[in-house]
This record gives C-alpha cells, sequence and structure tokens, in this order.
C-alpha cells in the first residue's frame, strides 16, 4: 500500500504559484519538503487539500486575497522625486530595506518610474490578488523524532 499524506510524515511537493491574471508568478521542479501537521509555512488550505494524498497525486487551490498574503496596503507604497533616490535604487526591481518607527524592518521594491518620479512598495508582490497553487506530491516518508518535536524538516537533502 502506498503511503499517504498525513500527520508526522515529511512531504516534498513541486508547485506553480499562478496570479489573478493566469501569470506563473513562482514555480519549482525542485521539491520543497515540510512536516505535515508541523509548522511550516505552507497555507493551511494547500496542507488540508494534500491530506490523504499519495505519491504523484496533484492539488490545485486557490486562495483569496485574505487567505493569501491579504489586500495591497496602499500605506506601504511611496513615491518621492527621482532626486531624493541613490542612484543604485534608479530601477524597476531594485530592492532596499527599511525599518518603520515600530522597528518593523520592511523590503521595498521599485515598481514604477514615471515623470522624474520613483514609487516603492514594501506591500508582498501578490497582495490584493486571488492566487491558484499546483501542487504535485513527489514523496512522502515518515518524519524522525526530531522532525516531529520540532514539526520541521531537519534533513532537506533526504533522497527521494
Amino acid at each position: 500500500m502506498s503511503a499517504k499524506v498525513k500527520k508526522d510524515k515529511v512531504v516534498s511537493v513541486t508547485y506553480t504559484i499562478v496570479d489573478q491574471q493566469g501569470e506563473t508568478f513562482e514555480h519549482t521542479d525542485i521539491p520543497v519538503s515540510y512536516v505535515h501537521g508541523g509548522k511550516s509555512d505552507l497555507f493551511e488550505q494547500i496542507e488540508q487539500a494534500l491530506e490523504g494524498k499519495q505519491l504523484g497525486d496533484r492539488v490545485e487551490v486557490k486562495l483569496t486575497a485574505a487567505q493569501a498574503f491579504g489586500p495591497h496596503n496602499p500605506g506601504l507604497t511611496f513615491t518621492d522625486d527621482i532626486n531624493n533616490v541613490p542612484p543604485e535604487l534608479r530601477r524597476i526591481g531594485a530592492q532596499l530595506e527599511a525599518q518603520n518607527a515600530s522597528g518593523e524592518i520592511l523590503n521595498f521594491v521599485v515598481t514604477h518610474i514615471e515623470d522624474g518620479k520613483l514609487t516603492v512598495d514594501a506591500n508582498h508582490p501578490l497582495a490584493g490578488q486571488e492566487i491558484t497553487f499546483h501542487v504535485e506530491v513527489k514523496d512522502i516518508r515518515d518524519a524522525t523524532g526530531e522532525e516531529i518535536a520540532s514539526g520541521q524538516v531537519t534533513n532537506l537533502y533526504q533522497p527521494l
């Protein structure tokens, strides 16, 4: 009998994230592993969809903006005169870290340059969007005692 995805199993998956325009946002052919029922960063809806699946099974999970990366927060977008910005940041996609008044570190990305103005945004690129995950189960194994205790995979390089 084939192993099934359930609590205390290390599950390795490949995935594709598709944005609401149908464009591939992220894709991996290299399996990512997590402890099912543990402390992973996996969205709860994806973990639930994988429950009971077997090697080679695929799931498609649609998440609303609220379930995924939340709404787009205009308070995390800032526009300034390009002359006030260091030259190395004067390109779309440039990134910088800044600390807010609460001491949080925010990661900003230059998203727009036009008419002498530059806009940076600290929202997740998928904030405000419904997204779809396409996930395939590539491997299932018993978690070790250490992995069960920590809720995280300790040997990421376990051969498939």
